[in-house]
């Protein structure tokens, strides 16, 4: 881009485009990997990313190359990474333990990173010598490995009992559940800022290189290199980090990395100063995403993770392809200078962010789904039999009030995150002992889905809450479906209203 066009902006929207399809794709990409395979999804996806470095490889080798076509070809490229990265992390917890989690996320970045390191520089190389036309046929022959790799790979994956959601309903569902998870929610939003002024970095690297260091793609790929080996050798040192200091601090430091980088890369003109900055920036980058991303992972149960994954993935990138455009539309109005320290110094203020949102190291606790057998009904339902009013009584003497609330809290939290809708909690007036918990879900199944989805520490209130009821029998639990009575009163009318014959 940087040879065919003089624009700054088109530049910095190579970045945008690639990134942008996971803003709107994600969520749905999500929500299909955690109904249908999430190899297949993976595969899907891959085959989309080979398809578009094929296709740039046909356009340089007839020399058909446009800014717009390469603008089109990554938003394409993206699509293919929109569906396939939920699916992928999703899939590191189906095959390891979730204890494991931390450190194969970290070791998956470092591999990804030791690539960084490598394949830019090889790329400059080939692209100096040899020309675009190389560089993009061996690109193209690595992609096409990929969704090979995907196919030959088979893990097991314990399958649902229930059947599938409707791509509406497990979208609603994913997205109620994130909202209701502060956990997830604040690393939601500290990666989507970080992402918007980190990426300056990436985005602006080629005008860097061609406008601050006078050079060309050699210099391109050492940069990038740099950048690789810093994320390195942190994710081999992550563990030691994360042990030594709080996640929340460690996090505020990635940002306060990243703002260096920034600032030298505005201010150096050599290649050495820039490359050890870019190193450090990468340390920063492997920081933040590695955290973010575990911190989704161990706070989203089985059954939602892959939707959790692509909501964080969407906002995330999205935040990226705007950081995109705005630096890039900075450079271009102002200068490349003006841009880079401003972006710093939003990092730094990014950082700050940690005070009101903290991250923090999350207990292990237990996200399985526990069992759960649907009760014996006199009435006949459909799954779409609905909506079901759900009624639980309780005893509660004045002396365990104040448990008793508490532990409805975290209870109406656990279930409203699982799926039940209008959760409430009422007081007899007239025996004031009594309370009464009602939800409701939409249809049976929705009922049945509810339950499943609801984990072993989620139902941790209800022994709490057994040893807190002093009624003489155990707390009941009533269930009833809303009957509608229109027709009834139609047919009615019908028959009063009859002309005789």
């Amino acid at each position: 881009m940087v040879t065919i066009s003089a624009s700054n902006l088109m530049v910095a929207l190579v970045q945008a485009a690639s990134t942008l399809p996971a803003f709107f794709l994600s969520i749905l990409a999500g929500a299909i990997a955690d109904n249908f395979s999430r190899r297949g999804v993976m595969f899907t996806g891959q085959c989309l990313i080979a398809s578009a470095s094929i296709a740039l490889t046909i356009s340089v080798g007839l020399g058909f190359l446009h800014p717009w076509l390469i603008l089109g070809l990554g938003f394409l490229a993206g699509c293919g990474f929109a569906l396939n990265d939920p699916a992928w992390h999703a899939s590191v917890g189906d095959i390891l333990d979730k204890r494991e989690i931390p450190a194969a996320v970290t070791l998956t970045s470092v591999g990804y990173n030791i690539v960084r390191s490598i394949g830019p520089a090889l790329g400059g190389v080939v692209l100096a010598f040899f020309g675009p036309l190389a560089a993009f046929a061996l690109a193209a022959l690595g992609q096409i490995a990929l969704p090979i790799a995907v196919w030959r790979t088979k893990w097991q994956v314990v399958s649902s009992p229930l059947p599938r959601e409707r791509m509406a309903t497990a979208i609603h569902d994913g997205v109620r559940f994130t909202a209701f998870s502060s956990e997830i929610t604040a690393a939601i939003v500290r990666g989507t800022l970080f992402g918007m002024t980190s990426i300056s970095i990436l985005a602006l690297l080629p005008l860097v290189v061609r406008d601050k260091l006078a050079s060309g793609p050699i210099v391109y790929g050492i940069l990038l290199a740099g950048f690789g080996i810093g994320a390195f050798i942190t994710g081999m040192s992550n563990g030691i980090l994360r042990r030594t200091v709080s996640e929340n601090s460690l996090m505020a430091c990635a940002s306060g990395a990243c703002a260096a980088c920034c600032i030298s890369l505005a201010l150096t003109s050599s290649v050495a100063v820039a490359a050890t900055f870019m190193a450090i920036g990468g340390a920063g980058w492997l920081i933040t995403w590695t955290g973010t991303d575990v911190r989704v992972q161990l706070a989203s149960p089985r059954w939602v993770v892959g939707r959790t994954l692509s909501i964080y993935y969407a906002l995330t990138y999205g935040g990226m392809a705007a950081g995109s455009w705005i630096w890039g539309a900075v450079a271009q109005n102002y200068s490349l200078t003006w841009a880079l320290l401003g972006a710093a110094g939003t990092l730094c203020l990014v950082a700050a962010v940690g005070i009101i949102l903290p991250v923090r190291s999350r207990q292990e606790a237990d996200q399985e789904a526990s069992d759960f057998r649907a009760p014996q009904l006199a009435v006949d339902l459909k799954p779409r039999s609905g909506p079901i009013i759900v009624r639980i009584d309780y005893s509660i003497s004045e002396k365990n009030i104040d448990a008793f609330l508490g532990c409805m809290r975290a209870k109406g939290h656990a279930f409203s995150r699982a799926g039940a809708r209008n959760w409430t909690l009422q007081r007899n007036l007239q025996t004031p002992s009594v309370w009464t918990e009602t939800f409701r879900t939409p249809t049976w199944m929705d009922f049945i889905r509810l339950n499943h989805r609801l984990t072993g520490a989620d139902k941790e209130a209800d022994k709490y809450l057994l040893a807190l009821d002093d009624g003489e029998l155990p707390p009941r639990t009533v269930l009833s479906i809303e009957q509608k009575t229109e027709l009834a009163r139609i047919h009615a009318s019908t028959i009063a209203f009859r002309p005789p014959r």
